[in-house]
């Protein structure tokens, strides 16, 4: 440094990154700490306050003080100090083993000035710098074996491929699920995650919100699940919900049919496998989130990017925030554990013909998938936003009925259709009348995966209850066109109502 550039320096005044000290005392180390805690910066020793130079006497003394002040930090602080004229500058560098201390605490630049951490900073800070993983902290609460769930781990140890009858402590401890702490077992919280009996007794955080929007604006809500049954099993139930409310159009080629889903699946799979695995799960108010869109999917993660990595390296460089997560994941072929996650995700994008997922990250990472423009653009669009129609390559025509069915019920074999003059225990059709649009088909074209009746009166635009069931709900039940969900309890507050083959085929008949 010469000359010049130290009254540059000094010209502008302490800020987050210089410091000046007019002779050398023992709160060196706190702004050594602070420093090497940030971002590092200079300290100019032989500077007021105001930004006169008082000046010290350079030495070899001197010089080795300043050293052995860095060394005794915790860890060590690294400097290089540098006599210009009158001054000493100490460069410090920003610490790589943060967060750093000194005998007096821990210490970082705020401004101009060095703070003192409080309780809540520390564990913040330690939290952000990785210091302390989530997955890897011991749950003291959760008690083994009466917390433990033996139908979760026998599914979990059946999906590792682990054979034989091993002793479940030794598989546990083994798989760094638990610990043994003298004669009892202490559960990790990746642990929990996966194999509690009731996981949000101990994580309130711990379950995926899944949500089906009428509208691209999430107004209006018409279905939502919420899935805590541990991580597995909510990544399992997220898929189904997606298949549940998304379309499945077919491409015939030849006398072979081929499956088209409106979205990439094996991407959407990775998307929320990630979500749960790299979330921030100190983040204790908010929850993963599935949400799907008239015309979108998005999956929305808790916390940013892990920190020392950036937007321009996602898909090239990974930092597993939840290393023992997802090590557990790997074990069950969930990822692959290489960094390689969103690549997979853009691949499957491309071969399932769907555009690019976007990414998003500050304060919560999202991915954003965008359907199969040629499901959309081969199909026509019921009243209720639903695709329908069957998709088929440019070069040869429709060759039957265009179709689209709900990726949950496949087509099964044509129904019967009764015509006048049947016996009337036969299910009678409620198409008998040619231009006649009864009440349980117009229930049959707002229906959408599992529904309650308020859903189902609202999309109807009904408000009398009687009505609505007389004339829409009850038909339809009987015509066996839509089922309920749970059938021995026909008034349970949990109801919902869903679409038969049967309603489907008849659906079918109607746009035919």
């Amino acid at each position: 440094m010469t000359p010049a550039d130290l009254a540059m320096l000094i010209q502008q005044g302490e800020g987050a990154t210089l410091e000046f000290k007019e002779r050398l005392s023992s709160s060196l180390a706190r702004e050594m700490a602070a420093l090497a805690n940030t971002i590092g910066g200079r300290i100019l020793l032989g500077v007021s306050d105001n930004g006169a130079v008082a000046g010290v006497q350079d030495s070899n003394a001197l010089r080795a003080r300043i050293q052995n002040i860095a060394h005794n930090c915790d860890p060590p602080v690294k400097i290089v100090v540098e006599p210009v004229n009158e001054v000493i500058v100490v460069h410090v560098r920003e610490s790589d083993g943060k967060p750093v201390q000194c005998s007096d605490g821990f210490f970082w630049r705020q401004g101009a000035m060095t703070q003192k951490l409080s309780r809540d900073e520390i564990r913040n800070f330690f939290r952000s710098e990785g210091v302390i993983r989530f997955d890897l902290t011991p749950c003291p609460r959760f008690k083994y074996p009466d917390d433990f769930d033996f139908d979760k781990y026998r599914t979990w140890l059946e999906m590792s491929g682990i054979t034989g009858r091993p002793p479940v402590e030794d598989v546990l401890t083994n798989i760094e699920a638990a610990e043994q702490d003298g004669d009892r077992l202490l559960f990790r919280n990746a642990g929990v995650l996966f194999f509690a009996k009731e996981v949000r007794r101990f994580f309130s955080q711990a379950y995926i919100t899944c949500l089906l929007a009428r509208d691209p604006n999430k107004v209006h809500i018409l279905d939502r699940k919420d899935f805590n049954g541990g991580i597995a099993a909510d990544i399992e139930e997220s898929m189904r919900f997606i298949e549940r409310n998304t379309r499945l159009a077919y491409r015939i080629e030849g006398l072979r049919r081929q499956n088209i889903p409106e979205y990439p699946m094996k991407a959407l799979r990775e998307a929320i496998t990630n979500a749960v695995m790299h979330r921030d799960w100190f983040i204790e108010g908010a929850n993963v989130f599935v949400e799907l869109y008239p015309d979108r999917i998005e999956v929305v993660s808790p916390g940013s990017l892990p920190k020392g990595i950036t937007m321009a390296e996602l898909g090239h460089k990974s930092i597993r925030r939840n290393p023992l997560l997802a090590d557990l994941l790997h074990r069950i072929d969930f990822i692959e554990k290489a960094g390689t996650g969103i690549r997979r995700i853009q691949n499957d994008a491309r071969e399932q013909d769907c555009p690019l997922p976007e990414f998003e990250a500050n304060s919560f990472f999202t991915v954003v998938f965008r359907p199969n423009p040629e499901v959309r653009s081969h199909t026509a669009t019921k009243t209720t936003g639903e695709v329908t129609g069957e998709v088929n390559p440019p070069s040869q025509p429709p060759k039957s009925t265009p179709q689209v069915n709900p990726q949950s019920q496949p087509p099964k074999s044509t129904p019967k259709v009764n015509r006048p003059g049947k016996s009337s225990e036969e299910t009678r059709n409620p198409l008998s009348s040619p231009g006649e649009v009864t009440g349980e088909v117009k229930l049959l074209n707002v229906i959408s995966g599992e529904m309650t009746s308020q859903q189902l009166r609202r999309l109807l635009g009904l408000k009398d209850i009687k009505h609505f069931r007389e004339a829409y709900l009850v038909p339809a039940l009987r015509s066996g066109l839509i089922e309920m969900t749970i059938p021995d309890k026909p008034r349970s507050r949990l109801q919902r109502y869903r679409s038969t083959a049967k309603g489907t085929e008849y659906l079918k008949q109607l746009e035919g």
